[in-house]
């Protein structure tokens, strides 16, 4: 009787591609042995996690198939094909402390710039940094993002040997933003795989603004690319970061990006994530509030349209009594454009006067575009302040009506309706540039969805 072999998966053979990379490109010798164990522990745990599918919670509304069904060449380095008038063209438009750039995950030298960065201020790469100080980096670098549960964090972890690197020394305090500008190259139009990572460490009564920027540069301006990134933020006691992030991907990118943030007491962490461009882009957050009396803001804005899939997830997790989060997401959808929103709030037992709100909301241009939202609250505490809201829905006739009964036109009326939709998260942003990008591109989604209609 003949046997039947059934045939690999393809997920199961993209996942057998990426540990054979893994093994392929060797870099044990030049790493530490703190940080060559964490690659090989997260080789592994990716080994036996493989690709996160819909039949896990998590991943319930998003297919990460165009991933794990897809052969990615681990990029190499691009950064021999660009230029600093290419980093020009995509510079904030306003005075920044430090421009360090990253091709395909690689710091980039020739391409980054510093400023006039206070006494002890370091920003750089990170392979560089593990170089000159690696003693600097072990109690940080890899230790807040878990890899036992997470598929693309672990995958990161294992490819883990360059990105960018910040450190704040006590009460230092930049008062222009720095800006980190990854860029993914596809040459010749090839589907590549970069790893970014990027690695904050602000110690006690250090403040600065910070921009994580994701960029494309193919070929033909339509290669695929998948980029998985991680970063770590870690704040030290009454320490303040602004956190921008502004995805700006290519019409036929995938993005995963994780960010997992460690505050200390009485620190203030406010993140503001700009999801513009890309094909299936998810973006996470795990904030946990370790200390006594920390705030913690999470605003979030995403444009849809075509097939775009945009995935975000939250986690706030109130460890400590006498903290505050505030967390404000909102989406506009056209065309066949799918969202989804998860964002979980947990309060510890011992986190009494927890003050926690969430707010949620879609706006759909579109009779075919869908979110799935899903608050969580997980409450073990009884002293405390907690509640989310969300909204969904399309334009109100009774105000078209009302600004039309006034002298608008249907487009004037919708465009102003729009606009004040997106105005308090617009608002929200204190970088000049980014405001104007983000309205520009609501502006452009608009007239596009516009002449579609």
């Amino acid at each position: 009787m003949a046997h039947v072999v059934e045939s690999e998966s393809p997920a199961a053979a993209q996942k057998a591609r990426y540990v054979a990379d893994y093994h392929r490109v060797s870099l044990e010798a030049l790493l530490p042995a703190w940080l060559r164990q964490a690659r090989q522990q997260a080789i592994a745990h990716f080994d036996r996690l493989g690709f996160p599918t819909t039949r896990l919670e998590d991943w319930k509304f998003t297919s990460v198939a165009p991933i794990a069904e897809r052969a990615f060449a681990l990029a190499e380095d691009g950064a021999s094909a660009l230029s600093r008038d290419h980093v020009a063209r995509l510079s904030l438009g306003g005075p920044t402390a430090a421009t360090i750039v990253c091709v395909n995950g690689r710091y980039a030298p020739q391409l980054s710039s510093t400023g006039a960065l206070p006494e002890g201020v370091r920003v750089t790469g990170l392979e560089s940094a593990l170089a000159a100080n690696p003693d600097l980096l072990e109690p940080h670098l890899a230790r807040l993002a878990p890899t036992e549960q997470h598929a693309f964090t672990a995958l990161n972890t294992a490819f883990l040997r360059d990105g960018a690197f910040i450190s704040l020394p006590a009460h230092a305090i930049v008062e222009t933003p720095v800006h980190v500008l990854f860029i993914s190259t596809t040459p010749g139009g090839a589907a590549t795989v970069s790893h970014p990572r990027l690695l904050i460490v602000a110690c006690d009564d250090s403040q600065a603004q910070i921009v994580e920027q994701y960029v494309g540069w193919g070929s033909d301006g339509a290669s695929a690319s998948f980029t998985n990134a991680v970063t770590e933020v870690v704040l030290g006691a009454n320490a303040g970061i602004d956190h921008y992030l502004l995805q700006q991907e290519g019409a036929h990118a995938c993005h995963i990006g994780t960010m997992y943030v460690g505050g200390g007491r009485s620190s203030r962490f406010s993140s503001h994530s700009l999801t513009l461009g890309g094909a299936l882009v998810r973006n996470e957050v795990v904030a946990v509030l370790d200390g006594e009396g920390i705030d913690c803001t999470l605003d979030g804005f995403y444009l849809g349209a075509d097939r775009q899939l945009v995935d975000n997830h939250t986690t706030i997790d109130h460890a400590k009594p006498h903290c505050t989060s505030r967390e404000v997401y909102k989406g506009i959808l056209a065309g066949q454009a799918h969202a989804v929103f998860n964002g979980k709030i947990i309060v510890r037992p011992d986190a009494q006067k927890t003050d926690a709100k969430q707010t949620n909301k879609a706006l759909l241009l579109s009779e075919d575009a869908q979110i799935n939202t899903k608050p969580q609250l997980e409450i073990f505490a009884n002293d405390v302040k907690c509640t989310h809201g969300a909204a969904i829905g399309q334009l109100d006739d009774d105000a078209l009506f009302y600004l039309r009964a006034r002298g608008l036109d249907f487009n004037e009326a919708r465009n102003l309706l729009i606009h004040a939709f997106a105005g308090d998260i617009v608002n929200r942003l204190k970088i000049p540039s980014l405001r104007e990008r983000l309205e520009a591109a609501i502006a452009a989604q608009v007239a596009g969805n516009a002449a579609r209609s």
